[in-house]
């Protein structure tokens, strides 16, 4: 038989190695300062673009796309050749996804401190970014698809079923979550409003743990660990049930991020089912995972790579032990909006991404520079201090959590709250916030060691070659099954039909919960009260959005006893109905403000927002002192209300032509407010002053962007009236 030889490109795998290492000390890095932050909340004090709302997600992009990414990326392109026998596709769309890549990450890197943020978790940056997205990541796909069609190997291992289920559902994801109207060039709204705008984010939210943190890590998985210990996978049938269970079965569970909000019900319920039954698949994948290390424990106790891979493979099944956990009502009532959730988000991604690339990196880097690690020692080092590190920052956020939980729900006796001062709550955390911090610090220090290790490994090295292989070409038979040949073998070598039954697969959840929140008329009752924005409340909005308040603070009131005797009535699904887009939060670091408006005079946020801790005595809020200075941008007022009128919102066209007089009246109404402070009113004269001194231009309080942020908190929760028990007697 003729044999065919060639060249697998290692030079791509190489690239993004690099990346991995630097992005992931960056990423990191930037946890770690916001971990500081919660301990010194003035740390950044006056600089804007280093202030924990636009910073943390600029860490949480990072370390999801930036390092993570770049190790999806080097693990497929590196394990994609050899199980498919073929160099890929093409070396051009390789170079077009690396350089792509890293193109996106910078622009991330600096367009969120700069505030540019849609404000969506996990989806924060703006429309022109999400179309390079697409773009790059339909690139990859077209790489890896058009391999797969060249490949000399007929069957398609398990690994590669997970990439190419990556690869759709990703896509599909992120094209419907990033649907927006754009109002200039790093501006834009969500097509969706409210609860659908919930209900798709949490749907794109929810899947983007699974399909970019988690399946194609599984691919990874079922290649690195099986070459690693020198072992056949534990159970292929295993493997194949732990597939399509795992693909059908999780697009459906991203309402538990949304149980006891405004969302219906039913999509609540379907959300929690779902939910329940995915620790079988998830389960089954991390049995397969350790059991394919049978016979090689003794290689455990002196492989760092295995060392690695055997804590990753633990990490992923404590992570799906607890999120089905965490979908329970009565637990997700506990749990949701404190610090639990970021306990289990970490364990998910400091050991189960972090540990398996870190694993990954230690076995790959000698393959690729033709040689041995360069210190054993210092890698189970870095296995030790990186275990205890996650243990530090894992353990002491469980408390945190449960301390926030149980402080938050206790009634004294007499039925009032035991604790009615939030930051009672925040003082009693803080030796946690320590001990988080501390655990943050020892596993960037392991990364450090990674990164001298890896380094010193590549000197010793020689350099990076495409490597020879030879293979016999594919011969080709029928299409149609043999006798005797499964139907799931069958498939494997039907790369086209697996790829389009995934994606059916994918898409029925989807279509299930999205559609109706879209196509029903009636999905969010209406409330005739409930009022769009003014424009200067619209221009608050977009501050707060800008300013990432939302990573703080929620504007969703659950229907708990404790939450309505906190914060107010609870939330209703048609008090949302002019958001784009929705702000519910998914944590409180700091109280819910869906019901804020009027509970503080103008001045009382002003002085707040000029140094927190005057208003608030052990507030943890940075100052936001450049609101105070920074003047009101209102050259796109009136756009932003021509693109809300597209997505529904019912301005007028006399609406749109008085927005500049509209905001004056309301900014000067505001501002007159603020001069009933002494205080404030020396403040302002010595600005003026100062401005005439300097031969500056002064900018008047109304014009300034701090009066349009308290013109949009003052608005919050205002639209509907709730009668207090003593008019329900009276009337």
């Amino acid at each position: 038989m003729e044999v065919e030889k060639f060249y697998y490109d290692n030079k791509i795998v190489k690239n993004f190695l690099y990346a991995t290492l630097i992005w992931g000390i960056v990423g990191m890095s930037v946890g770690l300062l916001l971990a500081f932050m919660f301990l010194f909340p003035n740390l950044t004090d006056g600089i804007s673009w280093l202030s924990f709302g636009r910073l943390r997600p600029l860490h949480t992009n990072a370390v999801i796309f930036a390092f993570v990414g770049n190790a999806i990326f080097a693990g497929v392109y590196y394990s994609l050749q050899r199980l498919l026998k073929a160099r890929m596709w093409s070396d051009f769309l390789s170079k077009v996804n690396f350089w792509g890549w890293q193109l996106i990450i910078v622009a991330a890197a600096i367009t969120l401190p700069l505030g540019y943020t849609s404000s969506k978790e996990y989806a924060e940056l703006e429309w022109p970014i999400d179309i390079a997205i697409a773009l790059i990541w339909v690139a990859f796909g077209v790489n890896m698809i058009g391999t797969i069609l060249k490949r000399r190997q007929r069957h398609l291992y398990v690994a590669i079923w997970f990439y190419l289920a990556t690869f759709v559902t990703v896509a599909v994801l992120h094209i419907v979550n990033s649907i927006e109207l754009p109002v200039s060039f790093m501006k834009s709204y969500s097509a969706y409003a409210g609860v659908q705008d919930a209900l798709v984010q949490w749907w794109y939210g929810h899947n983007a743990v699974a399909f970019f943190l988690t399946t194609p890590f599984l691919g990874l998985m079922y290649y690195f660990v099986p070459k690693a210990a020198n072992r056949p996978v534990y159970s292929y049938k295993l493997s194949i049930v732990h597939f399509w269970s795992l693909i059908f079965i999780y697009i459906w569970a991203g309402p538990h991020h949304l149980l006891y909000t405004a969302l219906p019900d039913w999509a609540q319920s379907l959300g929690v089912a779902f939910s329940v039954m995915l620790i079988a698949p998830s389960w089954g994948g991390m049995i397969n995972g350790l059991l394919t290390l049978r016979g090689a424990w003794d290689k455990v106790r002196t492989s760092p790579v295995l060392k690695f891979m055997v804590v990753a493979i633990t990490g992923y099944g404590m992570a799906t032990f607890e999120g089905p956990m965490l979908s329970l009502k009565n637990v997700n009532a506990i749990a949701h909006f404190t610090d639990w959730i970021v306990a289990h988000v970490h364990v998910g991604a400091l050991a189960w991404n972090g540990f398996l690339t870190f694993g990954m990196v230690y076995w790959l880097v000698p393959k690729l520079f033709k040689t041995t690690l360069w210190s054993n020692r210092l890698a189970n080092a870095h296995f030790w201090i990186g275990t205890l590190g996650i243990i530090m920052y894992a353990l002491p956020m469980y408390v945190a959590g449960f301390v926030q939980a149980f402080m938050w729900k206790q009634f004294n006796p007499d039925g009032t709250l035991t604790y009615g001062n939030f930051l009672e709550t925040v003082t009693e955390i803080m030796p946690m916030y320590w001990m988080r911090a501390i655990g943050g610090t020892l596993f960037i220090v392991g990364m450090i060691m990674l990164l001298y290790n890896i380094v010193a490994t590549i000197r010793q090295g020689s350099k990076v070659t495409d490597e020879l292989a030879e293979a016999a070409p594919l011969q080709k038979v029928t299409k149609h099954r043999t006798g005797k040949e499964g139907y799931h073998t069958w498939l494997e070598r039907r790369p086209v039909k697996l790829t389009i039954y995934a994606t059916i697969a994918i898409l029925i959840g989807g279509v299930v919960q999205i559609i109706p929140s879209l196509m029903v008329d009636d999905y969010v009752p209406k409330i005739s009260s409930v009022k769009p924005y003014t424009p200067l409340e619209l221009e608050g909005r977009d501050i707060y959005i800008r300013e990432g308040c939302n990573n703080c603070h929620s504007q969703m009131i659950r229907p708990f006893r404790s939450e309505v005797e906190r914060y107010g009535e609870y939330s209703k699904s048609g008090e949302y109905v002019y958001d784009h887009p929705f702000l519910w939060g998914s944590k409180r670091t700091g109280p819910d403000l869906f019901r804020v408006g009027g509970k503080y005079s103008d001045n009382w946020h002003f002085n707040h927002f000029y140094d927190p801790q005057t208003t608030s005595s052990g507030s943890i809020m940075p100052s936001y002192k450049w609101l105070i200075k920074n003047e009101l941008d209102k050259s796109l007022t009136e756009k932003k209300m021509e693109v809300m009128v597209t997505l529904g919102v019912p301005y007028t066209e006399d609406d749109i032509a008085r927005a500049q007089e509209w905001m004056n009246e309301q900014g000067s109404t505001i501002e007159q407010n603020l001069f009933s402070d002494p205080d404030f009113v020396k403040t302002y004269e010595a600005d003026k002053q100062y401005a005439q001194d300097n031969g500056k231009a002064f900018i008047e309080m109304k014009n300034r962007e701090v009066v349009a942020l308290i013109a949009y908190l003052q608005r919050l929760g205002t639209d509907i009236k709730v009668k207090t028990n003593d008019e329900l007697t009276n009337n």
